[in-house]
């Protein structure tokens, strides 16, 4: 009998704007998919962070959007399509092409991109297409065409290999840019004297690998920076940033006398109504020093999302057209001759804060979310919700079949996910990858081109939309950008005009000459804009649109979860990825949860001048008095009420556009709990928002811990919730508020309940670990309501790697029992840290407990 040889297909990762590179592998038709690093990928050279290592736990069909539906009824392709079409031409007739719009996504893939942005601005004639991108990575953009005359990231990650200092600005990239991250803490190894300095109001993974820590005030970026930059300049200037001055001063001294420096920014300097001014301030210091363009040296903006560059390539953004041109009246008549417009836009359209006002004014009569959820990840996320549910016709293309924005559609679309899409995507560095699918189109889901393509047929454009397939969007892509180009454009692909899209492999533009992509950019002294100079901007630095008072006394920080991604649609189908973090935090500095009265692994409120949300408070003292920080992840799906985005006003950087989701005022106070509880269930439960309940996912069924301020009928409430059928085994001690109830059907266990009156550390690892038997017998039934497995043995407490499953205890006992004291020995013995490293800051933490301490 031969060998079976392995199936094998080269990918690239859809989280974050590392752009890794991933093979998807299995042994034959009948083996699971495995999803590995890809070591021949120069983003990542095989290294995968605990998101891209669990892609193939996310990869099933639970859940799935799989057919057309059109409200509540599936319905075939060619109606949906009709209505979709039927419903944006005579709005368009009635009210003209500005009111509609279209919302989309850094998780389309480029040609995706390229199509709805074609659509929408060259033949619908608006430019009312904005993107989630908007909301990261948008002040970049801005900052980068004021100081460059154009979009450009002049780097490459090997910079940060090469750089003798590397200063971290607003960016947690030890958990949101892990493998980037990693290559720095090696590039450190190998030579010690790098020095890492982060500027950041939190102490977070990242600040606790740093040389020079910077916790600066939050919002004064563009003070530190200005003042940097008077004292490169041999100025003498004041400033108060809320440092002590000789931490300024050593950053300043390192950064003066440090020629290979690369300066990198994430949302921490975007996310903000001064962004573009503080990207300006971070490049006007290279480019008053020169460091840009050189190996190991520049200004370099962490994107968010896969394809956030991609989509700044086509035009993806109001402001832009596609290949990176503007709305001048030289670029409006390229493209539009390019395409053979029929009805070319001329002007910029809504932004994606102003076109979610105007949804809500009624000025946009059909909206077409795409690959989203702005009902969560906006700014007054509560205000775009009712928003939408009042537009005349709302449209989503997703690949769930439930999320909080597609609650709200008129008409659901089935697009294909990861792993089932083709295309390309561009990462940090400008490098674009294929994404090629492995997985056959499940159901009835197509790609977004095909049903963008698919619409604009039936509005009457089916000549310029006659697409065969990805490959010839990504085409004429390249040719618009080498047309009428001849090197005035940062933007050119003419070396892959007609290149074989299967074989593309990464690359970064501009590639002019096939196969030559181009590593950096501005080496040559030359800029984009007309008289070929950058310009350096004067930045007066402006405060947070608004400050704290006394009604709201706190600044709330947004942000990611090391495991968790966007609004958890993908990231929450991984038990492994939940285990890190299973409930919304807040995190807050022990002085001010004594202040307010907050026990840590209690309930807080966080109010907002319009809506609240309860979180699970988590004291830390890497904290800046007077902030908290809250996670963006969690929504109505996997959340009683923890949707962050409620309490963000949407003031916005009048530049760019993107709103202030660093600087909320709030107030907390402790929501005190009459009752806890863990529930398992095999099967989808809906719960009331009566009382506090987050969702995590299991190995074979979800997790819901639970809490409330008043009591509950809880044998009724438990057959409410789960079914009444099945075998019921309960124990009730109404004395003690205990109740304890297992359900089983057919003699599997299907669901469980644990109610106490008071907290505790539960685990529910012993119990799920019944959900895998085929049948539960009869002497261990008794045991699924004692409170207790046999032997007392709980479980494992928190997860500290993800990668390896390993937990707090079990580092705990290795250091213990076997006098541990480094990173490096942990990982010997239990492999903790040793795949994408995002644990070594906690695994440190847990040394530096451990160590003995020293007797004054």
């Amino acid at each position: 009998m031969a060998d079976t040889m392995p199936e094998i297909v080269r990918t690239t990762c859809p989280y974050c704007g590392v752009g890794c590179g991933v093979i998807a592998a299995r042994l034959d038709d009948s083996a699971e998919w495995v999803v590995k690093g890809d070591p021949e990928h120069p983003a990542n050279f095989g290294r995968l962070c605990v998101k891209g290592s669990a892609l193939a736990e996310t990869i099933g069909l639970d859940g799935r959007l799989l057919h057309p539906m059109i409200g509540t009824e599936r319905a075939a392709w060619k109606p949906a399509l009709d209505l979709v079409a039927e419903k944006f031409s005579a709005a368009i007739a009635e009210h003209g092409p500005d009111s509609v719009a279209f919302y989309v996504s850094g998780q389309l893939l480029t040609e995706d991109y390229y199509a709805a942005n074609k659509l929408m601005k060259g033949f619908i004639g608006s430019a009312n297409i904005d993107t989630n991108s908007r909301l990261c990575m948008s002040s970049t953009v801005a900052g980068h065409v004021r100081a460059f005359g154009a979009d450009t990231v002049p780097g490459c990650y090997e910079d940060l290999e090469l750089a003798d200092l590397v200063v971290l600005v607003g960016s947690n990239a030890a958990w949101c840019h892990p493998v980037v991250f990693q290559r720095i803490l090696a590039a450190k190894t190998r030579r010690p004297d790098m020095r890492i300095v982060v500027v950041d109001p939190r102490r977070t993974s990242t600040a606790e690998c740093a040389d020079l820590h910077l916790a600066i005030r939050p919002g004064s970026d563009a003070v530190l920076f200005n003042a940097l930059l008077a004292h490169l300049r041999g100025e003498e200037t004041e400033l108060d940033v809320g440092v002590p001055l000789e931490q300024l001063v050593q950053f300043f001294s390192w950064f003066a006398d440090t020629e290979k420096t690369v300066t990198l920014w994430s949302q921490g300097i975007n996310q903000s109504s001064s962004g573009t001014d503080k990207v300006d301030t971070i490049i006007n210091c290279h480019l008053q020093t020169g460091r840009i363009g050189r190996p190991g040296m520049g200004p370099f903006s962490l994107t968010g999302q896969p394809n956030a560059m991609g989509g700044r390539e086509v035009g993806g953004l109001a402001n832009m057209l596609a290949a990176h041109m503007g709305f001048d009246e030289a670029s409006v008549d390229r493209v539009g001759r390019f395409w053979n417009a029929a009805r070319m836009a001329t002007r910029p359209g809504l932004k994606a804060v102003d076109l979610f006002r105007a949804v809500s004014e009624g000025k946009i009569k059909a909206l077409w979310v795409m690959a989203t959820n702005p009902a969560v990840s906006l700014p007054e996320a509560d205000l775009v919700r009712a928003a939408m549910q009042a537009c005349p016709f709302v449209v989503i293309s997703e690949c769930e079949a439930d999320t909080d924005s597609a609650r709200l559609a008129h008409v659901r679309l089935p697009a294909l996910a990861w792993g089932e899409k083709e295309g390309t995507v561009t990462n940090s560095e400008r490098r674009i990858s294929r994404q090629r699918p492995f997985l056959a189109a499940p159901g009835e889901a197509r790609g977004d081109w095909w049903i963008i393509a698919q619409v604009a047929r039936r509005m009457g454009f089916a000549d310029s939309f006659a697409w065969p397939d990805a490959g010839a969007i990504f085409d004429e892509f390249c040719r618009l950008t080498a047309f009428e180009n001849h090197g005035t454009r940062d933007l050119d692909l003419s070396g892959l005009v007609g290149a074989d899209y299967q074989a593309i492999e990464p690359i970064q533009w501009p590639v002019t000459s096939p196969g030559q992509g181009t590593a950096r950019m501005f080496a040559d002294g030359r800029f984009f804009h007309p008289d070929g100079k950058a310009r350096m901007l004067e930045i007066t630095p402006r405060p947070p649109a608004r400050a704290t008072d006394e009604a709201f006394p706190l600044i709330l920080n947004t942000g990611r979860m090391r495991d968790q991604w966007h609004t958890m649609t993908r990231t929450g189908r991984s038990p492994r990825l939940a285990a890190h973090a299973p409930e919304p935090a807040l995190l807050v500095h022990p002085k001010d949860a004594a202040r307010f009265g907050l026990a840590d692994g209690g309930l807080a409120r966080v109010s907002g001048a319009r809506a609240s949300v309860v979180l699970r408070v988590a004291i830390d003292s890497g904290q800046r008095l007077g902030e908290v920080f809250a996670p963006i992840h969690w929504n109505d799906r996997t959340a009683s009420g923890a949707v962050v985005g409620s309490l963000i006003d949407a003031a916005t950087d009048p530049v760019s556009g993107q709103p202030e989701l660093k600087q909320a005022p709030v107030m907390v106070a402790p929501l005190s709990a009459a009752w806890h509880g863990v529930l398992l269930s095999r099967n989808p439960v809906e719960l009331p928002r009566s009382f506090y309940w987050a969702k995590a996912a299991g190995t074979g069924h979800s997790v819901w811990r639970l809490a409330g301020e008043s009591g509950e009928d809880w044998p009724a409430a438990a057959k409410q919730w789960l079914g009444k059928d099945g075998e019921w085994i309960e124990f009730l001690d109404p004395n003690r508020g205990h109740y304890r109830g297992a359900r089983l059907v057919d003699g599997r266990l299907d669901a469980v309940l644990f109610v106490f009156p008071w907290a505790t550390d539960f685990s529910p690892d012993w119990v799920a670990a019944a959900f895998g038997r085929a049948a539960i017998l009869g002497d261990e039934r008794a045991t699924l309501v004692a409170g207790a497995p046999p032997g007392g043995d709980r479980g494992r407490d928190k997860t500290v790697c993800a990668c390896f499953n390993v937990g707090l205890a079990a580092i705990r006992a290795a250091i213990g029992n076997h006098r541990l004291s480094s990173v490096a020995e942990v990982g010997a013995m239990l492999k903790a840290g040793t795949n994408c490293g995002s644990c070594i800051p906690e695994l440190r933490a847990i040394l530096a407990e451990a160590a003995p301490k020293k007797v004054a």
